[in-house]
């Protein structure tokens, strides 16, 4: 999967449990029904943190200026963004190509690209570290509870 494809699903699957979460929230508000928002809100944490490990990843293999990386991480944090930077990112030929720092790619010169790179070579298990990060990650932040009470 190339990072264009990748950064794409991520930035749509965002947008689209951020949907969710709204909808659990107004069905909240209106007084319908209390029960959707603990699963809606999990769902959208857990893709929200998946995004910003993808956005990292594509913003170091793509060499992207610090304020790009931070725009796209900043993205994740209001309603739909995240497509709008995914169109922006795409257009402006940052999400082009494939992985640079992959199996025949270019050698990493920083600790973050050699990350990445072993990361590329060795994808299921990097994967594996990833998605096991992310579930702690997500445990204790569903531990600490919702980031507002209402």
């Amino acid at each position: 999967m190339s990072p264009r494809s990748v950064f794409k699903w991520f930035a749509f699957a965002e947008a689209v449990t951020w949907a969710g979460l709204l909808a659990a929230l107004l069905l909240r508000f209106t007084g319908a029904s209390d029960a959707l928002v603990r699963p809606a809100g999990g769902i959208h944490g857990f893709v929200f943190l998946t995004y910003c490990v993808v956005t990292v990843c594509v913003w170091i293999d793509g060499r992207w200026r610090p304020g790009t990386g931070l725009t796209g991480l900043l993205a994740s944090v209001i309603p739909f963004a995240t497509v709008f930077f995914e169109l922006w990112v795409d257009r402006r030929g940052l999400l082009a190509g494939s992985w640079r720092l992959g199996t025949a790619g270019e050698q990493p010169r920083i600790f973050a690209e050699r990350v990445l790179a072993w990361a590329l070579r060795h994808a299921a298990l990097a994967i594996g570290v990833v998605v096991a990060l992310v579930i702690a990650i997500f445990l204790v932040l569903l531990r600490l509870g919702p980031p507002v009470q209402f």
